[in-house]
């Protein structure tokens, strides 16, 4: 007499977490100011402010920006705010930083608004090994807002997770 296979995971509490659900749709890109300065490392504001009149915003239409300067150039902070203030009309967020700072950012405030009222008292597993570019930080502030509120946290998958947290 042939046993039959139960799925015990598809039949148990556990809920399944999956931060790629989250990750918001539209381009990113870089604006490095390293061109607007003087042999790309001396900040003229004369020159900067030039090239930020002349500068076309209209391309990041709906795009995330990460500003950056890739020289080691000392930049004062209003040079960042200045450009911000040109980009503000057409992006969706810009950050100072790299690409991860900005998916950092991106995810800080996506967690921040997160429902967490479907983990209360539940096993979570928040899925590892994403294909999209989930920061390791997002990993890190969604276990601290379902840790909350879960009877415990693991990573990975249902076959394979490693427990991280489990209230006593």
């Amino acid at each position: 007499m042939e046993k039959e296979i139960v799925n015990r995971v598809a039949q148990s509490k556990l809920v399944t977490f999956d931060l790629e659900d989250l990750y918001p749709s539209g381009e990113r890109r870089i604006l490095d100011i390293k061109d607007w300065l003087h042999e790309g490392f001396i900040l003229r504001e004369k020159e900067f402010r030039m090239h930020v009149e002349e500068h076309d915003w209209s391309i990041y239409q709906d795009a995330y920006v990460a500003l950056q300067c890739s020289t080691d150039a000392i930049v004062p902070g209003w040079a960042f705010m200045l450009v911000a203030s040109r980009l503000n009309p057409y992006t969706k967020k810009v950050v100072v930083g790299s690409l991860e700072d900005l998916e950092t950012a991106l995810y800080q405030t996506l967690l921040d608004q997160l429902d967490v009222s479907p983990f209360v008292d539940k096993p979570v597993i928040i899925k590892g090994c994403s294909h999209k570019p989930v920061p390791e930080n997002a990993y890190i502030m969604a276990m601290a807002k379902i840790q909350q509120v879960a009877k415990s946290v693991m990573y990975g998958e249902a076959c394979s997770s490693v427990p991280i947290f489990k209230k006593k």
